[in-house]
């Protein structure tokens, strides 16, 4: 396996273009355990973190713009996501530990989009756009399943553009462990609309619930997250949770996210 760090991002997604076996490296926080674990052989890693126009938190507006390259650590932490989006300044805060939080970055999460991540929650809940090298994708077009994006081949997200919302929070019961969402549940109420998206509870990945707007549309309290029905059908039974007490919790975090929203 060799190792490039391209000081360009034209030259890394040429480098991408140029190896079907090549792939991005941005905190690793993912791909180097999958390496380790033999489930991934790259014939090279092009090491996109740090690159020029990646990195950085602006307000531009009503939009919050976060460079592809911005940790965890410095999403949670930065004075104009805490001011826009408190909610998501949170979810950064509540990744791994401080060691994944220094490591990993917004893209290389959303990129990856494992169906037990934060940030696309916040992602599909905020109905933010992903913006790459070569054009803007909206949230709801671009997860399509587990470990599944519209990104192409040797595509590379450059930033992620949100709406400032209304009010917005995220709540969560992660594993005790890797602290990964056994059910993540992000509510956002932006230009009057109600959003919620839930992460953990699929296999498929992160989701809009439905049931769950409709209510809250009417009535954004937790009163109203009783009156909805969430199915178990469609979610993961596994070693951690079964589909019932994940659907159960579904509805105990978009409670405990409106509270926190106000």
């Amino acid at each position: 396996m060799k190792y490039h760090k391209p000081e360009t991002l034209a030259e890394a997604v040429a480098d991408l273009k140029a190896d079907d076996e090549a792939k991005p490296l941005s905190g690793g926080q993912t791909l180097l355990p999958t390496i380790k674990q033999r489930l991934a052989d790259p014939s090279v890693l092009i090491d996109v973190r740090g690159l020029p126009g990646m990195v950085g938190i602006s307000r531009e507006g009503d939009t919050l713009v976060i460079g592809a390259g911005t940790t965890h650590a410095a999403v949670a932490s930065d004075a104009a996501v805490n001011a826009a989006i408190p909610g998501l300044a949170r979810l950064a805060g509540g990744i791994g530990d401080p060691a994944v939080r220094h490591m990993g970055t917004i893209g290389g999460s959303v990129a990856n989009n494992d169906p037990a991540a934060d940030y696309p929650a916040a992602v599909l809940g905020l109905g933010a756009t992903v913006v790459t090298d070569r054009r803007e994708i909206a949230a709801d077009d671009f997860f399509e399943g587990m470990f599944a994006t519209a990104l192409d081949e040797a595509e590379v997200i450059t930033a992620i553009r949100f709406p400032v919302p209304e009010k917005a929070a995220y709540a969560k019961f992660p594993n005790p462990a890797s602290r990964y969402a056994l059910v993540g549940v992000f509510v956002a109420v932006t230009g009057g609309k109600v959003r919620v998206a839930v992460t953990g509870a699929s296999g498929d990945g992160v989701q809009l619930v439905s049931p769950l707007q409709d209510q809250l549309d009417g009535s954004f309290t937790a009163a109203a997250v009783d009156a909805a029905e969430v199915s178990e059908d469609g979610l993961m039974t596994d070693m951690h949770a079964s589909a019932a007490y994940r659907a159960h919790l579904i509805k105990v975090m978009a409670k405990r996210a409106v509270i926190a929203a106000g």
